[in-house]
């Protein structure tokens, strides 16, 4: 299709004074902007290569030691595990049982929309919240896990005073949460499928298994990749379950690395390795990110 440049001179200002207005029109917007994010990251890229103590009015520019540090320093390198475990964790099961309960209730019955409003609802509720229920829940005297396990002979397990259970829990939570959201995006993929496939498979004669395989999964891998990125990225950047359910322990197994840097930053006062911690997982969001956009332009969406 053809531009007619006439049209196109309407559209895009030639002159200083019309550029001028544009820039009028748009000031409110860049202005926020530019205070609140443009101008506050580039002084946490000078900070990182400081060692400002957050409260000293002077100094002294380090260069990369921070960054040197980070790698050396076990802390960082033990954060940087759990946040990978602690992804992978709640990413699968996020991912599988939220395409489990739209497979269920993608077709509208009965009672199916109460049914998705009520796996919804956990997404809804502020984490602190959340997290508060579940530390009673969670309890190691008198909290309904333990008091379900003694009713079959099991004795009370510390599940957030122990290290080899504290992470579990907070994945158990962070999934619950997460699992209704991830529904509701199944659920639309689902929808768009044409039903004419699945007609036609019938004809020939295909079992539920094999239309799930061949026809459900490859329409819906666009959304999936999806899902499975967004749930990544929300769980590099949890912090409200950790803080309420362990504070990073028992001895730092829960600690990831948004939680290394509010320790670092508001509990040490060493903004100099927090600020290099914080564009570290920056930088972990940003890959993300990329490889969402650059794989969502091979997909068609159906």
């Amino acid at each position: 299709m053809k531009i007619n440049s006439h049209s196109l001179s309407h559209v895009i200002p030639r002159t200083m004074s019309e550029k001028l207005k544009v820039l009028l029109f748009i000031a409110p917007l860049l202005i926020p902007l530019l205070a609140f994010w443009i101008v506050p990251f580039g002084w946490s890229i000078y900070i990182s290569f400081t060692d400002w103590d957050y409260i000293s009015p002077e100094y002294n520019f380090v260069g990369v030691e921070n960054y040197q540090y980070m790698i050396e320093d076990s802390y960082f390198t033990d954060a940087l595990y759990n946040t990978f475990v602690f992804s992978l964790g709640v990413v699968i099961p996020t991912v599988m049982l939220g395409l489990g309960f739209a497979l269920l209730l993608h077709k509208n019955f009965r009672g199916s929309q109460l049914y998705r409003a009520v796996i919804f609802s956990p997404w809804i509720t502020p984490t602190v919240a959340v997290s508060i229920v579940w530390s009673w829940v969670f309890e190691t005297k008198s909290g309904l896990v333990n008091l379900l396990l003694a009713k079959v002979g099991i004795a009370p397990i510390a599940w957030l005073e122990s290290g080899d259970t504290a992470m579990t829990v907070v994945v158990i939570v962070t999934v619950w949460q997460a699992v209704g959201w991830t529904m509701l995006f199944f659920i639309s993929a689902l929808n768009k499928i044409p039903t004419s496939l699945y007609e036609a498979s019938l004809i020939d004669g295909c079992s539920p298994l094999t239309r799930f395989i061949k026809i459900t999964l490859p329409l819906i891998s666009p959304t999936t990749f999806f899902l499975i990125i967004v749930n990544m990225i929300n769980s590099v950047q949890a912090f409200d379950q950790f803080q309420i359910l362990t504070q990073g322990g028992p001895s730092g197994s829960t600690r990831t690395l948004l939680y290394l840097f509010y320790q670092q930053a508001f509990e040490q006062y060493d903004m100099g390795p927090a600020a290099a911690t914080s564009l570290i997982i920056l930088a972990i969001t940003g890959v993300l990110t990329l490889i969402n956009t650059e794989m969502g332009k091979r997909w068609i969406y159906y």
